[in-house]
């Protein structure tokens, strides 16, 4: 039964798997993170982890469905030349929504006098409505993955088992990135106009028109090492302007 822990091809599965989950659950993190943010402080690490929980839960109920799952792609209508499936239509509501989230949040972000007219507290979700939110987006932004995990490997606790592990560095991590996005402006709307930008690709996708993903994640890379650098370059000036502050006071 446990022979599989001796076979050098499962391990490796469960590591690409892993690694695959990881990576294309960034924008499942950023999401967390902006919907997390409108909840009061004692609710915040508590969604997170039940959002977190929960979209695991519901990734595996996908792995097991895999009868299901193999239909998901079989064309339900044809609407001109366009064959649409369950997967069409999920991808499509999913994209739609993420894409007028962001812009929304945008919105908000830009316009900071309509934020103090009506006040914070219009802004905040329940811990409900949070969590909701968070396990529907990640039965979308899992969706691909997790067919692509059924294409990679016939075992289905190696896809589970790699799922789990994946929440659990995204448990470890969301926090950071959380905190980190949320106490950063210009960062925030980095993590916005991608979110947005992956709203339009699951359009896209669903249109069948496809985009490489990679390409998304290498701008949004490379824009955030220009925004750090920024950001760093930055903190050090304010140190250098305090501590001559300093050193004129003091000769003063």
């Amino acid at each position: 039964m446990f022979l599989w822990f001796m076979q050098p091809d499962i391990w490796l599965t469960l590591i690409t798997l892993t690694f695959l989950e990881i990576i294309l659950g960034v924008d499942n993190i950023i999401f967390l993170s902006l919907v997390v943010a409108k909840l009061p402080l004692s609710q915040q690490n508590m969604a997170r982890k039940l959002g977190l929980s929960c979209a695991m839960i519901m990734r595996i109920l996908l792995l097991i469905s895999i009868a299901w799952l193999s239909h998901i792609t079989q064309p339900l209508f044809t609407v001109l030349t366009l064959e649409i499936s369950f997967r069409t239509l999920i991808l499509l509501g999913g994209g739609q929504f993420l894409s007028y989230k962001a812009i929304q949040e945008i919105r908000e972000e830009l316009s900071p006098a309509q934020e103090d007219e009506h006040g914070s507290g219009s802004r905040q979700l329940s811990l409900c409505g949070a969590i909701v939110q968070i396990m529907l987006l990640d039965i979308v932004f899992s969706l691909d993955s997790v067919i692509t995990a059924v294409g990679l490997s016939q075992h289905i606790f190696i896809m589970i088992a790699a799922v789990m592990i994946a929440v659990g560095v995204m448990m470890f991590a969301a926090k950071t990135i959380g905190d980190f996005v949320n106490a950063t402006p210009s960062i925030k709307i980095l993590a916005l106009t991608f979110l947005l930008f992956v709203g339009v690709l699951l359009v896209a996708d669903s249109l069948n028109i496809h985009i490489a993903k990679e390409y998304l994640y290498f701008a949004i890379f490379f824009s955030l090492s220009v925004e750090t650098l920024n950001i760093i370059r930055e903190r050090r000036n304010k140190k250098v302007s305090t501590l001559i502050e300093t050193h004129e006071s003091h000769s003063h």
